[in-house]
């Protein structure tokens, strides 16, 4: 089993809390009125997919290099 380490679990849980406002941000996109305005969540979902991106691959490259 792959050992996971503190920086690993760190970048997977800001992960998902970044994959959970990019799904929520496009709801709010689609719903026709989103309450924080549509300029805001777009900047919400513009950021939060390529950060969900990095942040995945970040704790992935640290378990293989933890992992040797």
């Amino acid at each position: 089993m792959t050992p996971m380490t503190l920086k690993s679990g760190v970048c997977l849980a800001l992960c998902c809390i970044s994959a959970i406002a990019a799904v929520g941000s496009i709801f709010e996109l689609s719903s026709g009125t989103p309450e924080l305005g549509s300029m805001t969540t777009g900047i919400i979902l513009a950021a939060s997919i390529p950060l969900t991106i990095v942040l995945f691959w970040t704790a992935v490259q640290d378990t293989r290099a933890n992992n040797q």
